[in-house]
């Protein structure tokens, strides 16, 4: 898989529809993952009131963890006219459903990445007794 297919996946299903109210919206991103096991994972983005909605990223691994898969090689997220990084959120997120995603790559452009590690140098860890 190369990352450019793996980004055409995502420009794909990328395009912003209205929900229930103007502001409401959904797809204005989308996100496309490849898990180590060689499978693709495909989400858009939800913007509700309230902080209800959600990131492309964290859909697509939605989809990933109903597969039971948690390795992720690479990903990427687009809007209409870019790719863009992942936000600390979805950082964080793609940490702590598995540590090996520290070297997951991250497509910041059509040829440029960097890894989950440079990107979330001092990640989260929940105590432990």
């Amino acid at each position: 898989m190369t990352p450019q297919k793996l980004i055409e996946n995502a420009r794909k299903i990328v395009g912003q529809f209205t929900l229930s109210h103007n502001d409401f919206t959904a797809g204005k991103v989308a996100a496309a993952l490849l898990t180590s096991k060689g499978n693709i994972y495909t989400g858009i983005n939800i913007e509700l009131a309230c902080g209800i909605g959600f990131c492309a990223e964290h859909s697509a691994v939605a989809e990933m963890l109903k597969h039971r898969e948690t390795h992720i090689e690479m990903i990427v997220a687009v809007n209409e006219t870019s790719i863009i990084p992942p936000c600390g959120r979805c950082r964080e997120l793609l940490f702590q459903i598995d540590h090996k995603n520290m070297n997951t790559k991250i497509y910041l452009s059509d040829t440029h990445y960097m890894t989950l590690s440079q990107l979330l140098p001092h990640p989260w860890v929940p105590n432990t007794p």
